[in-house]
């Protein structure tokens, strides 16, 4: 296949089991979820070498996230190939049926990693459904000391001394690397984050594993050797209107990892750019990406990779949509 034919790509879910999950992926995703048990992520866009996202449509249908990224990765990446062997972002949905552990992930200091070659987590969520028991915890309160913290979770009181929020639909939730987080009680989430899959469990709330029969494993002080006390800026973040003409796009998240914009509107507007590539997700409504004169449907849960080359690309709304577009700093 000749680089320059690179077009607008459809990746595979890769479900994956979690005590904490559900079954309401199956609401947002049209691929079927796989047996009875509960299912609590779904990776729409995965370049980790133990989940590798198939593409779905067209010649490279069948190829690996990872595959593509090594044949074409000038295309794919453009201004950012001489920085990025890998797709540098981890996309997924979430389903949080019940509370996920209280948790903290890395951030860019090497000692806080256990795996060679694997790198620091920001991440951030949108909230796409909620119930009114949804919760989301997000940073530390004010004055909470390490040595208030591990009292804490001698007596199971940590809760206590996490910023807490109740979720609606919209929301957008900040949580950088260092900033000990959980979420669930019926909330899904749209997740993007670096590529790591580091992740240090503070507290459990009593879960049993239904595979093992096993309370998970803890790690205490490694999660301790990443937590930021003092001031953060994670949490609920207030979304930055950019323009309302044709359509509102608002920008959510801006940091070193990725940025974030959501764009809502009915009428017909640009997605991508030129000589970077980018990711657009649909959270409501349908319409094409126009590319080449070639359209690409985009649903509600459909996830679409642009390529470098794509440049940008004209979006037609069947009606009102919501649509949020990632790109990589």
């Amino acid at each position: 296949m000749d680089e320059a034919q690179l077009y607008p790509l459809r990746f595979e879910p890769i479900y994956q089991y979690r005590l904490w999950g559900g079954r309401r992926l199956s609401s947002l995703l049209s691929a079927p979820l796989p047996g009875d048990g509960p299912i609590g992520e779904a990776w729409v866009l995965s370049d980790r070498t133990d989940h590798q996202s198939l593409v779905a449509n067209g010649p490279l249908k069948g190829q690996t996230l990872g595959q593509v990224m090594e044949k074409h990765r000038e295309p794919m990446m453009g201004k950012l190939s001489s920085r990025f062997r890998r797709f540098p972002l981890l996309l997924k949905f979430l389903d949080a049926h019940e509370m996920l552990s209280v948790q903290v992930h890395p951030s860019n200091d090497p000692s806080e990693l256990n795996s060679a070659g694997d790198t620091a987590k920001t991440e951030a969520w949108v909230v796409i459904e909620a119930e009114k028991g949804s919760q989301i915890y997000a940073g530390l309160k004010s004055g909470t000391t390490a040595g208030i913290l591990r009292e804490s979770l001698r007596d199971a009181t940590i809760a206590e001394h996490l910023v807490s929020v109740s979720p609606k639909s919209g929301d957008a939730i900040f949580i950088p690397g260092g900033t000990v987080h959980a979420l669930g009680n019926d909330v899904m989430v749209f997740e993007v984050q670096q590529n790591s899959d580091v992740t240090y469990r503070l507290y459990d709330w009593g879960h049993i594993d239904l595979e093992t029969k096993e309370p998970r494993p803890i790690q205490v002080d490694q999660a301790f050797a990443c937590i930021k006390f003092g001031a953060s800026d994670s949490g609920l973040v207030e979304p930055r209107v950019e323009t309302t003409e044709p359509i509102e796009r608002e920008r959510l998240f801006d940091c070193s990892a990725f940025l974030l914009w959501r764009v809502v509107g009915p009428d017909k507007f640009i997605v991508g750019a030129a000589a970077e590539p980018r990711v657009l997700v649909g959270i409501e409504g349908s319409g094409q990406i126009m590319h080449n004169i070639t359209p690409y449907a985009l649903g509600k849960g459909d996830v679409w990779l642009l390529p470098a080359e794509a440049g940008e690309c004209a979006f037609q709304p069947r009606g009102e949509v919501t649509l949020l577009e990632i790109a990589i700093p």
